[in-house]
C-alpha cells in the first residue's frame, strides 16, 4: 500500500512539473513561426504571474525605485505602478546556439511619486509630487546570454546574461503634479515643451526606468527556466 501511494505521489509531481509550461507550444530552434506564435500566447500567462513557479504579477508591475543622474537631470522615482505589459505584441524571436533573440512591441501607463530637479534638454525644472508617463509601442529588443545546467538528469536553460536596447516609439505623454512648488504656468512651459519633444526626451531620461521594467521582466522569466526542463519547452 505504501509502494503505492509512493508511485501515485511521483505521478502526480511529474503531471504537475509538466502542467507547470501547459501554456507553451514547443517549437524546433529554427521554426521561428512557432516560437513567436508560442511566446505571444505566453505573455498574458507571464504577465499574470504563476504562482507554482514563483512568477510575480507583471501587470500590474511594481517598480519600487530609480534614482539617478542623465543628461544633467536628477530623478527620482518612486513606487511607479506599471500597466499594460499583458498586451505587449512579440514581432520576433529567435534561438541562435546560445543566445535567444526577443522583440516586443508594448504600450505602458506608468504612474507613480517622482521629485526632478535639473535641466530638462533646454529647460529648469524642479519638482516633486505625483507623476503620469504614457509610452505608446516602444519596441524593445532583448538579448539573452542562454546556457545549459543538469539537475537530476534534466537538462534547464540557465540565462548568464543579457542586454536590451529600446529602438522606437510612436509615443510618449508626461505629466507630473506641482512641478514648481505648484506654479501652474511654469508648469504649463515644462509639459508644453515635453510633450512637444517628447522624443528627444525620452532618449535622454528614459533609459534607466525602461531598464528597470525590462530587468523585471527578465527576472521573472528566469524562475519559468528554474522550474520547467527544455524538454517541456521546446522541440530538439
Amino acid at each position: 500500500m505504501l509502494v503505492l501511494c509512493f508511485l501515485f505521489a511521483c505521478a502526480f509531481v511529474a503531471s504537475d512539473a509538466t502542467d507547470l509550461a501547459k501554456f507553451i507550444t514547443p517549437c524546433r530552434p529554427k521554426d521561428t513561426a512557432c516560437l513567436k506564435s508560442s511566446a505571444q500566447k505566453a505573455v498574458p500567462f507571464l504577465a499574470a504571474g504563476i504562482a507554482d513557479l514563483g512568477i510575480e504579477t507583471m501587470d500590474p508591475m511594481t517598480v519600487g525605485r530609480v534614482n539617478t543622474v542623465q543628461a544633467g537631470l536628477h530623478m527620482d522615482f518612486r513606487d511607479t505602478t506599471v500597466r499594460g505589459l499583458r498586451n505587449c505584441v512579440v514581432l520576433n524571436l529567435r534561438r541562435l546556439h546560445d543566445k535567444t533573440l526577443l522583440d516586443l512591441k508594448c504600450s505602458v501607463t506608468l504612474v507613480g511619486e517622482y521629485t526632478l530637479g535639473g535641466q530638462l534638454l533646454i529647460l529648469p525644472i524642479e519638482g516633486t509630487g505625483k507623476y503620469r508617463i504614457r509610452i505608446r509601442d516602444i519596441i524593445m529588443k532583448i538579448i539573452l546570454d542562454v546556457e545549459e545546467r543538469i539537475v537530476e538528469g534534466d537538462r534547464y536553460w540557465h540565462v548568464s546574461d543579457w542586454k536590451h536596447s529600446a529602438e522606437d516609439v510612436s509615443k510618449v505623454e508626461y505629466q507630473f503634479q506641482n512641478l514648481f512648488n505648484g506654479n501652474r504656468d511654469l508648469a504649463k512651459t515644462i509639459h508644453d515643451f515635453a510633450n512637444s519633444n517628447w522624443r528627444e526626451i525620452f532618449q535622454e531620461v528614459a533609459p534607466p526606468m525602461v531598464k528597470a521594467i525590462v530587468s523585471k521582466i527578465i527576472h521573472e522569466t528566469f524562475k519559468l527556466f528554474d522550474k520547467v526542463p527544455i524538454k517541456d519547452l521546446a522541440l530538439e
